[in-house]
């Protein structure tokens, strides 16, 4: 009892903690982590295949260019933990030699696990939104979730190219203007990678938290949210690659260790973005149905009182009786 007045108190002092509060509430309330199991079981499932065949098609649009390749690399190792950025980027080498080898099998499994994962990282952000889930006909159902998984990729590229490109045009420009051989040069070029690196991220995650969602939302509404995403992701790298570290040294880490740093940094990123997702849908702006109290009732009795024929009513029935008596009487 104690424990709940003082967080009660609390949360009137501190409107932070009371928005932290009915966030994770509504993440419970609304099977946030069965969400976030579903959506981690298809992301495992189907990110090799994904990746394949995207890779497949950038190899295909590169045309074996080096340098953009090299650039997109070095994105996609800024995007993942370190522990994982090699087989990301065995899996990019692989898809890029084999560039159209991949084959129209290749193809159709990625769509199907693609679309299933989309499908259930759509519903898993509606749930989180307290929105209701439309019923919508199977065709239309799987070409909307396929147009929202082209989107997505695209916007995992631009983010990939966004950081890469940066990243390289910084090291560039310090040679231009020799002060590549400068510490505080290359601190205040990490800086910049790493702002520029929040930036793409919230550019993805402002695209899921308001796009993805089966009803629609705002973009003002989900910039909050993104950031915090963006933020939020950083950190789940570093506690990933911190993890990956620790383990990489252990044998059994060889044969299981990628797919299980996956597994982990899966799961996390899920859990994460559907946190956010309840919190940037419980924020006061962004509540759009608030329940208020009803209007005070009055309650007013009505009491009828039955008091009887009274004289008059009396008087008036024995007259109609008299009148039928004597009706009678003229009859006979």
């Amino acid at each position: 009892m104690e424990k709940e007045k003082l967080l009660a108190r609390l949360r009137r002092q501190y409107p932070w903690l009371d928005h932290l509060v009915r966030a994770n509430e509504a993440f419970t309330q609304r099977y946030g982590k069965h969400y976030a199991a579903a959506v981690t079981y298809f992301s495992v499932l189907s990110v090799i295949p994904i990746l394949m065949v995207g890779f497949a098609i950038v190899g295909f649009v590169v045309m074996g260019d080096e340098v953009l390749i090299g650039q997109l690399r070095s994105g996609i190792r800024g995007s993942v933990p370190d522990g994982l950025d090699d087989v990301v980027s065995s899996i990019l080498d692989v898809a890029v030699e084999s560039g159209g080898g991949l084959g129209f099998i290749g193809l159709l499994l990625a769509l199907y696990s693609g679309i299933g994962w989309m499908s259930n990282l759509r519903d898993a952000l509606t749930a989180q939104w307290n929105q209701p889930k439309p019923q919508l006909p199977i065709v239309s159902k799987t070409l909307k979730d396929l147009v929202s998984l082209v989107g997505l990729g695209a916007a995992l590229v631009f983010s990939f190219t966004l950081t890469a490109v940066g990243s390289a045009l910084g090291e560039n420009m310090l040679d231009w203007v020799g002060l590549a051989g400068q510490g505080w040069a290359r601190t205040l070029l990490r800086i910049v990678t790493i702002l520029l690196t929040l930036l793409a991220n919230l550019l993805v995650f402002l695209w899921v938290i308001a796009r993805l969602p089966r009803g629609r939302v705002a973009w003002r509404g989900a910039v909050k949210g993104a950031a915090l995403a963006s933020v939020g992701f950083v950190a789940l790298q570093q506690l990933a690659t911190l993890y990956l570290a620790g383990v990489g040294d252990k044998p059994a880490f060889a044969v299981f260790g990628p797919v299980l740093g996956l597994l982990i940094f899966a799961n996390l990123v899920s859990r994460m973005l559907l946190f956010v997702t309840a919190w940037t849908s419980t924020a006061t702006e962004n509540r759009s149905t608030v329940q208020q109290p009803p209007p005070p009732v009055t309650i007013r009795p009505n009491v009828v009182l039955n008091r009887g024929i009274g004289p008059r009513g009396a008087v008036g029935l024995f007259g109609i009786g008299a009148l039928l008596g004597w009706l009678g009487h003229r009859k006979r």
